[in-house]
């Protein structure tokens, strides 16, 4: 039997956007902007204007109040899953590589999480790397209030400072149960985190901190409560410039250079 699936792909902008019907551009942060034509994050139950800080999770919160359906899930609009082996180098075409509804029925009769392939720094665990390009701030009271409300998640937590391998980008595709769990334990987190910790001694880069410390605790709360999911590539639809990117990287390490830009 066919399933009822939704994929949210979080967009400021217009871009070429998959065909496959199960692909549901959402606007995030529209509360105040220009239409785009697409879906926004701002009727029904929402935190739209939190998008400066919360980024894509605008779209999540969204989804989880107000979007009913058996699966949902979570991409973005340069960032997408696949399951092809060779992929076309040209842009345009490469939205046409991405995961089909088929497909994923498929994948979907044997587990009910889809994550993308684990990025892996090598040299750094989680949380030194955190360290080295953001502001640690939110991350260590993150720690706190996990400790004070959630205590048997903190074992886990205090994993990020030696793994160096995590599923990132907040991207997965989950069944709507479960969905439903992990967005209630992750946003009472978050809402607390932001009574905590004042955004505005932060420039507009670093106040986003709500979505990079998303994707740190997607790992914490899968691990804890020892959840299966099957691990999908993910595919970049413009290219990535690794060397800009490497060096960035190196310098946050070995030179205490923050980060000033996503890349």
């Amino acid at each position: 039997m066919a399933k009822n699936i939704k994929i949210l792909v979080a967009t400021h902008k217009k871009y070429s956007m998959p065909t496959d019907s199960m692909y549901i551009p959402i606007h995030v942060g529209k509360e105040g902007k220009q239409d785009l034509g697409y879906q926004g994050d701002n009727n029904g139950e929402n935190i739209s204007s939190k998008n400066p800080f919360y980024c894509e999770l605008t779209a999540l919160y969204w989804a989880w109040k107000n979007l009913n359906s058996q699966y949902i899930g979570l991409v973005h609009y340069r960032r997408y899953f696949s399951t092809k082996k060779r992929l076309p180098k040209d842009e345009i075409k490469r939205i046409k590589a991405v995961l089909t509804k088929e497909e994923l029925d498929s994948k979907l009769n044997n587990t009910d999480i889809i994550l993308p392939k684990k990025r892996n720094y090598y040299i750094e665990n989680l949380y030194s790397h955190y360290e080295h390009t953001m502001h640690i701030e939110p991350l260590q009271e993150t720690r706190e209030i996990i400790k004070e409300k959630f205590s048997e998640y903190l074992p886990e937590f205090d994993k990020l400072k030696t793994r160096t391998s995590a599923h990132m980008f907040n991207m997965f595709i989950m069944k709507k149960e479960i969905l439903d769990e992990y967005c209630t334990w992750l946003f009472d987190i978050l809402f607390e985190l932001e009574k905590r910790v004042d955004v505005s001694k932060y420039d507009a880069f670093h106040a986003r901190f709500f979505g990079r410390v998303s994707e740190l605790l997607l790992d914490v709360w899968i691990n804890a409560n020892n959840l299966n999911y099957e691990e999908i590539q993910v595919i970049d639809i413009e290219k990535v410039n690794w060397l800009k990117k490497g060096t960035a990287f190196l310098m946050a390490k070995f030179m205490k250079k923050k980060y000033g830009k996503s890349f």
